[in-house]
């Protein structure tokens, strides 16, 4: 399995001189004000005072071109790609280059992205489909909407990621597709997934629809495997609203990939009414979102060095506080920072994961718990109770399932895990800092904030 790194305070500053001038670009203030705060006083949960978070904007951050881009779509009349119009082909190629991939499709949502790779690559009932147990529940459903069997990967609490070192027991004669989840925009341990797969000849969907601009070495991530998808849904990196993506160095694959989108039908006029036999629906992103997309791609990477410059040096901050675990990075890849992740490992801290975001949340700094520790056996039982599913995963099957599903380091990563939203990673700098602060003085009193 690949090393982890761990970025200090001097691999950042050694790094600062480029990132600093990218948010200088955006009027984002650099300074360093962590020499002048203070950790002695109380927190805010107890009565001491509150160091406000400073530079704060609504998401989505509009990019100045949005309404006339709009505009000249409505006056148009091509509101649908397949009227002849061709905003959502121009954002399609500008993506494609941006991520160094042959081919890009948009879609409706990032989980139509999903169930669109998946049926292109003829995934259905009895096949089965890798994946993670610490995703957004579109990751499951798009497997569950082929009649796929999910095969959870444990999670590496370290990463937040699938445990990559237990992929290779997870592959049976069955296996259709390993569809690995970019979690919170940090990479998953493609170089170890990637291999194993290769030897199988099982195709990889990357499940990237957090990771706008991460990498996996030097290769953007979504571009790895044999298809990637995007989610550009309004609280994303790059977002529209609702929207989707899904690209390909595969010709052939791009092709039949339109065709799933499109119910069944080729990249041909709007009057020729041939369809091909495949699982397809009606998956196409209005104009109206490209057009949107077209303007918002212009902040994308200057974004994603902030996002990143901040991420490393919240990391390096919060690395030192007792019972504080940032989410590492494995070694070589790059976070899009979609969500700042981190545990809080109770006996070391002083206090429960739950009792830390509600100080934090004294101290004006807005945290949440992330996903809950879902019970993916009942769930996906429960959905294949029809007597239509019945009839292809009996009781023995699902019994026989049940055991190889073993998720008890992905129960305790929901139990301690606490995330920052993407926005917050576009603050001033001197805001990390205020969080770091903020998290030391409720650390140092922790005793007395479980007993108040």
């Amino acid at each position: 399995m690949s090393k982890r790194m761990q970025c200090t305070r001097r691999d950042f500053l050694a790094a600062g001189g480029g990132i600093a001038a990218t948010m200088g670009l955006f009027g984002l203030n650099v300074g360093n004000i962590w020499s002048q705060t203070t950790t002695s006083s109380k927190p805010a949960i107890l009565g001491g005072d509150v160091r406000t978070l400073t530079g704060a904007r609504s998401w989505p951050i509009l990019e100045g071109s949005e309404e006339e881009r709009v505009l000249t779509v409505l006056k148009s009349g091509q509101w649908c790609r397949s009227g002849g119009a061709g905003i959502d082909l121009e954002f399609e190629k500008e993506y494609a280059e941006m991520l160094g991939a042959k081919h890009c499709l948009v879609t409706n949502s990032g989980t139509s992205a999903l169930v669109a790779s998946l049926a292109a690559l003829e995934v259905g009932p009895g096949d089965e489909v890798i994946t993670s147990p610490y995703t957004f529940i579109a990751t499951v459903n798009a497997i569950l909407m082929h009649y796929a069997l999910p095969i959870f990967v444990d999670s590496d609490l370290e990463t937040f990621q699938l445990d990559a070192g237990k992929v290779e027991n997870a592959f049976t004669e069955n296996t259709k597709v390993c569809m690995p989840v970019h979690i919170g925009g940090a990479p998953a341990d493609m170089g170890t997934i990637l291999p194993l797969a290769e030897k199988r000849n099982v195709p990889v969907v990357e499940d990237a629809c957090q990771a706008h601009l991460g990498k996996w070495g030097d290769r953007y991530l979504g571009t790895l495997g044999t298809t990637g998808c995007f989610s550009f849904q309004v609280t994303k990196n790059l977002s529209c609203g609702d929207g989707g993506a899904i690209v390909t160095n595969d010709t052939t694959l791009s092709n039949i990939l339109y065709d799933c989108h499109n119910n069944g039908r080729g990249n041909i006029d709007s009057l020729d009414f041939r369809f091909h036999p495949l699982r397809a629906a009606n998956f196409r992103m209005p104009e109206i979102m490209g057009a949107v997309l077209l303007a918002q791609i212009r902040n994308l990477q200057g974004y994603a060095e902030i996002r990143n410059a901040n991420g490393l040096y919240l990391n390096s901050l919060l690395s030192k506080i007792p019972g504080v675990y940032p989410a590492k990075i494995y070694d070589g890849g790059t976070s899009a920072w979609h969500l700042y992740m981190f545990r809080i490992v109770p006996e070391e801290f002083g206090l429960n994961r739950d009792k830390v975001i509600e100080a934090l949340a004294a101290e004006g700094i807005n945290s949440g718990p992330g996903y809950g520790a879902m019970d993916w056996v009942t769930y996906v039982r429960q959905t294949y109770s029809t007597p239509a599913a019945k009839r292809v995963y009996s009781d023995k099957v699902l019994d026989d399932w049940s055991e190889r599903i073993v998720l008890s380091n992905n129960e305790k990563l929901c139990s301690q895990a606490i995330w920052f939203t993407q926005d917050m990673m576009l603050l001033p700098r001197e805001n990390m800092e205020i969080i770091a602060e903020a998290l030391t003085r409720i650390q140092k009193n922790a005793g007395e904030i479980a007993n108040s």
